[in-house]
């Protein structure tokens, strides 16, 4: 019983994260990712004084085929118009030895990679971001989550 509080008051200090002003992750069934989903985030930035860092969530198993993951961002604005739109490559492995580059738990590796340092939104308001799989795969098997965390300097 002693450990069980243990663990759970362990994970209750490394789930707060006083700079995140938003984290949200789509679960993906049977983990695969087809083309047609794309995940979409919607948060509120209401100081613009201050910049932000934002960042991918991912999770994926061991059994993931290739050791990076293709995605194409889009940041869109308040009004509605696309403020970018760029692809990125997230390398989720060694490409040499295999190894996994997440933390991980098991068969189970999960990854948080920088998108957009020092960020400073112009307007106050709703953005979204969206996330497509730019893999020749379809559906790209083994991804389990993807998410968006956006943090305040």
């Amino acid at each position: 019983m002693r450990l069980f509080l243990f663990l759970c008051f362990l994970v209750s200090l490394t789930a707060c994260d006083t700079n995140a002003v938003f984290k949200d992750n789509m679960e993906l069934p049977d983990a695969k990712w087809p083309v047609k989903t794309v995940p979409s985030f919607s948060f509120e930035i209401s100081d613009t004084t201050r910049t932000y860092n934002l960042y991918y969530n991912l999770r994926n198993t061991k059994s993931y085929p290739y050791y990076n993951l293709y995605v194409t961002r889009t940041l869109i604005g308040p009004d509605g118009k696309t403020i970018e739109r760029k692809l990125d490559e997230l390398i989720l492995a060694n490409a040499t030895t295999g190894k996994p580059t997440g933390n991980g738990l098991g068969d189970i590796y999960d990854h948080k990679f920088l998108v957009v340092k020092n960020y400073r939104f112009a307007k106050a308001g709703t953005y979204t971001f969206k996330v497509e799989q730019y893999m020749r795969q379809d559906p790209l098997p083994e991804i389990q989550t993807v998410g968006l965390t956006v943090e305040r300097n």
